[in-house]
């Protein structure tokens, strides 16, 4: 094998893995977050709002970008998380995707007088 072979040859197997990990989620609900709820604003009407979560994820990988659906739903799992540590249980899109960023806003909606 030549040595451009070779070089080559890494160059694809390296290209290959990344573009094979950039479908994979890198994110993991924590246990709050798993108990905060995904709804839109016209679900929130009798919910307290708490605050806002601003959310960020890698969006492409070595110049190659990331599936949309993977970087969406790891935005949302960040959201979700950070809701939870701050006492919400519920997150409504606040702001679209934009280069592996939203925002959310957190609200309680069980028992939302409950401090």
């Amino acid at each position: 094998m030549t040595r451009l072979t070779a070089k080559l040859t890494v160059t694809l197997i390296a290209t290959v893995a990344t573009i094979g990990l950039s479908g994979c989620a890198f994110v993991d609900k924590t246990d709050g977050g798993k108990k905060v709820r995904v709804l839109t604003s016209a679900e929130v009407t009798t919910c307290r709002k708490i605050g806002n979560t601003r959310t960020s994820v890698t969006a492409s990988v070595a110049g190659i970008e990331r599936p949309a659906e993977t970087v969406a739903n790891e935005l949302e799992t960040v959201g979700r998380n950070s809701a939870a540590e701050m006492g919400g249980d519920t997150i409504v899109a606040a702001t679209p995707i934009e280069d592996g960023k939203q925002s959310f806003h957190v609200y309680k909606c069980v028992d939302p007088n409950a401090e």
